[in-house]
């Protein structure tokens, strides 16, 4: 896990030594800890990303052409991995291809996010990790798999999206919540200082906080969802409201 010393290493060993630096892969909640210095540490040009647009869990980089001359990539690859006999293949899940990965002893911080469709998944690892990914894993649960490094994760990366029409009495980021996961309000608020709420990518503390179209809304354990858009009042006064819920 990168703290915020660490952040600070490599930020000015990139802008010291005119290089590139990169953090390892980081969930929403490690990524909260560099937006406490996000400021503090702009003069080193950080950048972050995960693989795909939709990524969750993404590495910074530190560094720019303009300061160092040259571009670098992330350290990123993309590996796909597929059932050797999909009519024989155990129902696979996000759990069971985590846990395949790290039981070959690769840790957390070297994984990126995990795409599940079907029986197939994508998985965004540090590049120096995925030859020895695609020649050691070779089962998942007790599934034969094969995997191989690809460059064209678009079918399986696309979400699926739910459209959902909910009634609230107000689009306050804990009511919606509250509506999209069917909990009771104390249930949607004691989310909220248990660090569980991100919005737009950053942890999220104000339960009050008003969404506005597009706001992105991820809620650790129960999923993520879009709020759309307002679309009027309903007889009784409440606030009907449009929002793609993450399949």
């Amino acid at each position: 896990m990168e703290d915020k010393q660490r952040l600070k290493e490599l930020a000015e060993r990139s802008y010291n030594q005119g290089q590139y630096t990169f953090t390892d892969f980081m969930s929403l909640a490690e990524q909260s800890v560099y937006y406490e210095c996000e400021r503090e540490l702009s003069y080193a040009h950080p950048t972050l990303y995960g693989g795909c647009d939709i990524a969750e869990r993404k590495m910074i980089r530190f560094g720019s052409e303009e300061e160092s001359g040259y571009v670098q990539d992330f350290p990123i690859l993309a590996i796909r991995i597929r059932p050797v006999m999909s009519k024989f293949s155990d129902d696979l899940n996000h759990r069971d291809f985590l846990g395949a990965l790290m039981n070959l002893g690769i840790k957390r911080e070297m994984l990126g996010d995990i795409f599940v469709k079907g029986n197939e998944a994508c998985v965004f690892c540090r590049d120096n990790l995925a030859g020895f990914i695609a020649e050691n894993l070779t089962r998942v649960k007790h599934t034969s798999v094969t995997a191989s490094v690809t460059d064209d994760v678009s079918d399986i990366t696309k979400p699926e999206l739910e459209d959902k029409l909910i009634q609230v009495s107000s689009v306050r980021i804990d009511a919606v919540i509250s509506r999209v996961y069917n909990l009771s309000r104390q249930e949607a608020l004691s989310l909220f200082p248990a660090g569980f709420v991100f919005l737009n990518g950053r942890e999220c503390t104000e339960n009050a906080r008003l969404l506005k179209e597009e706001d992105i809304v991820s809620v650790r354990g129960k999923g993520k969802f879009e709020f759309t858009q307002e679309t009027g009042l309903s007889r009784k006064g409440k606030t009907n409201c449009r929002v793609r819920i993450y399949k």
